[in-house]
């Protein structure tokens, strides 16, 4: 029987799961029973499917596999398998309080609690409520108690703090305190002390009843005490083992021992974690793992396997060199060659995160050309993941992200924030639509009509948004023919919560499970997101009972969003079965024959550190506990074990949203190591293969569009603003009056420059039609707005200077009444004439009467009104038009001579006032315009010129005729502008 300790580890060039089972088989095996007696603790649930997978590869004429067990490492973020539950079955050890439940509560201790300079929402203190549990769950795996923060060196250090620390170390210690007397109350512990009670309670009844069966510790990584006390009796026991991933053995000692020590030391005597701790090697946590074990790295011995595919055994030297401390990593510069090679690693450089995934797909896809092939992409980037299992679908090899999705990035879960955004912004109607036409909302039979009823909506909300609420969308659904199918959507929606009314969680989230039930069904709970979301549900709705949180629904969205961010939806069994895709924690124990290491990018791979929102660095270091350094070294040790792989390949991109990037320091430090070698690992065969897929002749220039329809379609009416787009670009006039085409606004738009004038017209024709009584006009404005728009920025940028411009309209027609004798005959009424038999129409703003019986015919501008060069040359000539049909009475109940054509422009006439009339004619010292006499002449002439051209001629309807003027482009992209307007010369060879 061996003396002392059996502890064993793999080395990082051989692959851990494969090289475990390796051993066990032959270890472990019984005839008949084959390891079904034996119990493995691994590190998480994912750990235990890939050791299943292990063990098929390996059990060639079947086996019955061994009892594994998690024993829920938390930086794994894993639960605890059912055997430590079932030890302590009648024992004292107490139950562990609902983490949802506490995450709730310590959000509602922070508000009684919280500095009143701290933000006030519930959804802020939900927010810092998770970075507290966390902070705690580090401290207790620890073993650290709320008393330890009133030490005499942690109060000396909190007291030499900036005041934020102060506070916030403050406000940690209250809401600790707060909660430990609730726990205590409700004989509940955190789930991290229960882990701790639960290891020792199991260390205890095998140290003191060895169990006949062995017990193997397999893949466990966390350096917490109490696992570190149960492991080191695993390890003691007569048929048990423990056994270590990627130990480095060859390390030698001068390096080993500068890593020092660190946590919650044993002797009270040891010096507390200092800020130069080499906690960023990869190594730093096995040692702490060893010292809290009571055991030496010489008591550990190599895991010997043989018959599985493994990278070289130079290469673990290769590794244990690469990781040097920095004082040590100077004796690279006389390491020979063979301690130096990384045969088997290359290097792959990217332009961009899109061009990296292209390449990574390609080597994919080059890898399964050769039989029983394994291939892992390992990236802590999930976009990247996502972008390469897009890209092999060209290939039609699907791929899972065993990482998984966030819930809040799935289907179901997607759904469910529309509906909460719904509530949120009283039915906007970017996530109204959004909602209704969600692919898991009305499925099965009638699903057709739903979303055609739907896009119907749709159209109407186009726009800016006149109204909040559901009640207002009735008038447009009956405007769009979907009365019906709407009062049965809204049916399902209403009543909507009060957005800034705080109401009890709890009944937040029932009406939200029974809204949502209402709109998808039964089939939304059916795939994994979905039975995530009923899970992720179920348990914050009874936790949000307990806790009595109340939360204003505005808040709503981000609450759940931040809760389902932490939950993943992982794909059922499937995909290619010789592709997968992990993120860092799941890499951890696989093997595959070639592996991908993407995104290796600074604060990608390793992630930036993170420093403790909560408690000061120094504070954390006083206590024992390595700061955010700690996660670089666990990414370093990921690296490791992926480099062990006999094929591996690292890249990384160059510049990622227009910014460069820094390739990783674990890239660079290979580039360091590699020396003169480091060219020759660089290869970019995949990237230019990835380059050459999405490459392709170039297009042939799109030629100016000319469209030239027929008699019959050119023979159309004319409006005045028509007329003036018909000269200046004949296609705009060719597909909105010819092809009927109208541009699609955006949803909940902001206002633009043609909704403002409509809204300008609008009100004074309100205003007209009730009299144009003075001091009318401001008011009518206010109601006709309030009607038409509930945008923000209307209301409160352009709305004051437009209230402000209508009040000069008001006064200078009473002038103009007093002053002048005019009087309005009419305002914004229809008139039409027919011309060379074309009907011309449009609508007039205002007609006046002039002394002598002369008319005015006046154009309201919101903004600047046409220059008199544009109405010279006859690309502004609307208000001609209109002078034109007045001239033939073509305006009903209007009869006379026109004589004045004016602007009344309602922009900014000097620094502080608004308002001014201008005549597109020549007078005075204007160099431009028509003579007053010569204007309805001049306008008659290019109205035939235009329709003796286009509509009653054969001329086609050439896109961009003046491309100077350039004052229509509702159809640019019909036009495909871009294409071919560089292109474009004139007579003289420069670029229009």
């Amino acid at each position: 029987m061996a003396v002392g300790p059996k502890l064993y580890a793999i080395a990082a060039h051989r692959g851990f799961a494969d090289a475990l089972v390796a051993g066990l088989i032959p270890r472990y095996s019984e005839q008949g029973y084959g390891l079904a007696r034996l119990t493995l603790l691994l590190p998480s649930t994912r750990a235990i499917r890939t050791l299943t997978e292990a063990f098929v590869r390996q059990a060639s004429g079947g086996l019955l596999l061994p009892r594994m067990v998690a024993v829920g490492d938390l930086d794994l973020d894993e639960t605890l398998g059912p055997l430590l539950d079932n030890m302590v079955a009648g024992s004292a050890v107490p139950p562990a309080v609902n983490p949802t439940y506490r995450w709730l509560r310590l959000a509602a201790i922070l508000e009684q609690v919280a500095d009143e300079t701290a933000p006030r929402s519930m959804a802020s203190h939900l927010r810092r409520a998770a970075e507290l549990a966390r902070t705690m769950d580090r401290l207790l795996a620890e073993e650290i108690g709320p008393e330890e923060l009133l030490q005499d060196r942690v109060i000396g250090i909190v007291g030499e703090m900036s005041a934020h620390w102060k506070v916030a170390t403050r406000e940690f210690a209250l809401v600790q305190a707060h909660w430990q007397s609730e726990l205590a109350r409700r004989g509940e512990v955190d789930s991290a002390t229960r882990r701790n009670l639960l290891f020792d309670h199991a260390a205890k009844v095998w140290r003191e009843n060895p169990p006949a069966s062995p017990i193997v510790a397999a893949g466990v990584t966390s350096a917490a005490p109490a696992l570190a006390r149960l492991l080191r009796v695993v390890a003691d026991l007569p048929n048990g083992a423990v056994i270590l991933p990627d130990l480095d053995l060859s390390l030698d000692e001068a390096v080993w021992n500068t890593l020092g020590t660190a946590g919650k030391a044993a002797n009270v005597d040891d010096p507390p974690i200092s800020a130069n701790d080499k906690t960023t090697h990869p190594q730093y946590h096995l040692k702490l793992l060893l010292n809290r074990m009571g055991v030496n790295r010489d008591e550990v011995q190599p895991w010997h396997r043989a018959g599985i595919a493994a990278a070289p055994p130079e290469r673990s030297r290769a590794i244990s060199n690469l990781f040097l401390p920095p004082e040590a990593s100077a004796r690279w510069v006389d390491l020979p060659a063979s301690e130096r090679r990384l045969n088997g690693v290359r290097l792959m450089r990217c332009s961009h995160p899109e061009e990296e995934a292209t390449a990574l797909a390609v080597l994919i896809r080059q890898a399964l050309e050769v039989p029983e092939r394994r291939v892992a992409l390992v990236t802590p980037d999930r976009a990247l993941a996502a972008r390469v299992v897009a890209q092999l679908q060209r290939w039609g090899i699907a791929a899972d992200d065993t990482a998984g999705q966030p819930l809040s990035q799935s289907a179901a879960g997607r759904v469910l924030l529309l509906l909460a955004e719904v509530w949120a912004e009283s039915a906007a109607p970017v996530p109204l639509i959004a909602l209704l036409t969600h692919p898991l909302v009305a499925r099965g039979e009638g699903r057709a009509e739903w979303l055609e009823a739907a896009r119907q909506l749709d159209l109407g909300l186009r726009g800016p948004r006149s109204a909040v609420g559901l009640e207002p969308l009735a008038a447009i659904a009956e405007k769009r023919g979907i009365a019906e199918w709407w009062h049965g959507a809204e049916a399902q929606l209403s009543p909507l919560p009060d957005p800034g009314m705080a109401v009890p969680l709890s009944g937040l989230m029932e009406s939200l499970t029974q809204t949502i039930q209402g709109l998808c069904g039964e089939a939304l709970w059916s795939g994994p997101d979905g039975r995530a979301l009923s899970m992720f549900l179920s348990d914050l709705g009874e936790s949000a009972a307990l806790a009595e949180i109340r939360l204003e629904p505005r808040e709503l969205p981000a609450v759940l969003r931040d809760a389902m961010d932490k939950v993943a939806v992982r794909p059922a069994w499937g995909g290619h079965p010789r592709v997968a895709i992990y993120g860092l924690l799941e890499a951890r124990m696989a093997r595959a024959d070639l592996i991908l290491c993407g995104g290796m990018a600074e604060g990608v791979w390793p992630a930036g550190p993170s420093a403790d929102v909560l408690l000061p660095p120094a504070v954390l270091r006083a206590l024992g506990v390595p700061g955010g350094d700690f996660r670089i070294g666990l990414s370093a040790h990921d690296l490791a074990g992926a480099l062990g792989a006999p094929e591996v390949v690292l890249s990384w991109p160059e510049r990622r949203e227009g910014s460069p990037v820094i390739a990783s320091r674990f890239v660079l430090r290979i580039k360091a190591l590699l020396g003169e070698m480091a060219a020759e690992h660089e290869v970019q065969e995949a990237v230019s293969l990835a380059q050459m897929l999405d490459r392709a002749e170039p297009a042939p220039s799109y030629p100016r569009p000319q469209p030239m329809p027929s008699v019959e379609q050119r023979r159309v009416d004319i409006s005045v603003t028509g007329l003036d787009r018909l000269r200046s670009d004949p296609y705009q006039f060719y597909a909105s009056s010819i092809l009927r085409l109208k541009k699609l606004e955006l949803l909940d738009a902001e206002p633009s420059a043609a909704w403002k004038g409509e809204a300008v017209h609008a009100i004074l024709e309100e205003w007209h039609n009730a009299g144009s009584k003075q001091g009318k006009l401001v008011p009518t404005a206010i109601a006709v707005l309030d009607s038409m728009s509930a945008h923000p920025l209307m209301r409160s940028l352009w709305r004051p200077r437009l209230l402000e411009a209508l009040q000069w309209v008001d006064d200078k027609i009473v002038r103009a009444r007093l002053d002048d004798g005019r009087t309005v005959l009419e305002s914004e009424i229809w008139g039409e004439m027919r011309f060379q038999g074309i009907r011309v129409f449009g609508k007039v703003d205002r007609i006046d009467s002039l002394p002598g019986g002369k008319l005015a015919v006046v154009d309201y501008k919101s903004g600047q009104p046409p220059s008199g060069k544009m109405v010279e040359e006859g690309f502004s000539l609307q208000l001609g038009v209109l002078g034109l049909i007045a001239d033939q009475d073509g305006f009903p109940k209007v009869k006379g001579e026109p004589e004045r054509f004016e602007y009344w422009s309602l922009s900014k006439r000097s620094k502080d006032d608004f308002g001014f009339v201008k005549e597109p004619v020549k007078e005075g010292r204007k160099p431009t315009g028509i003579l007053r006499e010569e204007f309805l002449t001049k306008t008659e002439h290019y109205l035939a010129d235009a329709i003796d051209r286009w509509i009653l001629g054969d001329e086609a309807f050439t896109a961009r005729l003046n491309p100077d003027l350039g004052s229509y482009n509702d159809f640019d992209q019909l036009m495909r502008l871009d294409e071919w307007l560089p292109n474009l010369r004139d007579d003289a060879g420069e670029a229009v």
